[in-house]
């Protein structure tokens, strides 16, 4: 299918298309088209009859299609934005940088070591800008706390931990024949997985372990839905960390971080994310945030902002961004910690990881 318009190339802004606008892409749509200077949002692509004419007509963009060949092969995109379902992540950046477009994917970028390497290599080949979409790096406070970790505030680091609580279930669950196994570990926790390694930079990963059990919904959990996860991680500098996450935090969507070190403390996110309270009768009440897109609004936005950035500098219209943002090698050192979680529970056995798996 071609697009519904053709449109002129403007040398201006740094074009990018959408490749995939359900819950995650309509929002990158939403924020690329809104909220970024110097970005246009000029294409989008999602096979669901309907699905992409129907976002660009409430945003204005001007080419849409059922086919992402349609994005990939038009020389006015500079890069695609991939928010397709994780199955297809893979694939798509391989043909994407084969039409040499910058990528940015969101999570996972492959589901298998192998189709992920195949993945990066046709990046490295085509030797255009990869950037994975781990946000909470462009999260104000876990920034910073990153930032004190690195300036040595914390001392050695010697325990972490991040947790993900997702207020998912309360709103129903998929039909069992939609849900996708080991989902905690590949779309959940993979972002805890990079926020440890990222905390603890320059260590790699020598042990997992991993529990997980479906507590929320047992009903589900021959269908593959495992709703609670306990994450150990050892580190090669010593340090032993913790991820764990939960499908049905009924008080909001609870994301937190810590590095905890030999000279102190530093923590990030609080399961109270607003600053309004009530008082009355019965006590004090505070806000939460419900979703994702909420608690991380300005991270899903900056992290969108951070690769235009970069497609800008190669096309020599700015600097590129002081701090380099996840890319390859975040995109392996996560999904070997998640994939080694999935055997852990198979096995009900630590995983000790190979140096290639987590090769830095």
């Amino acid at each position: 299918m071609s697009y519904s318009t053709p449109t002129e190339r403007s040398a201006a802004p740094v074009r990018l298309a959408l490749i995939g606008c359900g819950w995650i892409g309509a929002f990158h749509a939403r924020s690329i088209a809104g909220y970024l200077p110097g970005v246009e949002l000029a294409a989008i692509a999602d096979p669901a009859p309907g699905a992409a004419a129907g976002l660009a007509g409430e945003l204005g963009v001007p080419k849409y299609t059922l086919d992402a060949a349609d994005v990939l092969d038009d020389p006015d995109i500079d890069g695609v934005v991939i928010a397709s379902p994780a199955a297809f992540h893979a694939d798509l950046i391989t043909r994407a940088a084969a039409a040499g477009k910058h990528v940015f994917c969101e999570k996972p970028a492959g589901l298998t070591p192998d189709e992920l390497e195949a993945a990066l290599a046709a990046v490295a080949q085509a030797g255009v800008e990869f950037q994975i979409g781990f946000n909470r790096r462009f999260s104000t406070d876990f920034a910073e706390a990153k930032a004190r970790t690195a300036r040595g505030e914390v001392g050695t680091p010697q325990l972490l931990r991040s947790l993900t609580r997702d207020p998912g279930t309360d709103a129903g669950l998929p039909h069992a024949g939609r849900i996708k196994p080991y989902t905690i570990f590949l779309e959940t926790l993979i972002h805890d997985f990079d926020t440890l390694n990222w905390f603890n930079e320059g260590a790699r990963v020598v042990e997992v372990r991993a529990i997980a059990d479906a507590l929320v919904a047992p009903e589900y959990k021959d269908a593959g839905l495992l709703d609670t996860a306990v994450v150990t991680l050892r580190y090669d500098n010593g340090a032993i960390a913790v991820a764990e996450a939960n499908f049905n935090a009924l008080y909001g969507y609870d994301v937190r971080g810590e590095v905890f070190g030999s000279a102190g403390m530093v923590t990030a996110g609080n399961p109270v994310q607003k600053s309004v309270s009530g008082y009355g009768a019965d006590g004090m009440t505070a806000g939460t945030e419900r979703l994702n897109i909420e608690l991380f609004r300005d991270a899903y936005r900056d992290e969108l902002g951070h690769f235009a950035q970069l497609i800008a500098a190669r096309q020599g219209r700015g600097s590129a961004p002081g701090v380099a943002g996840p890319g390859a090698q975040a995109a392996r050192d996560a999904l070997a910690v998640a994939l080694a979680c999935i055997e852990s529970v198979q096995t009900g056995a630590p995983v000790v990881m190979s140096r290639a798996e987590t090769a830095r």
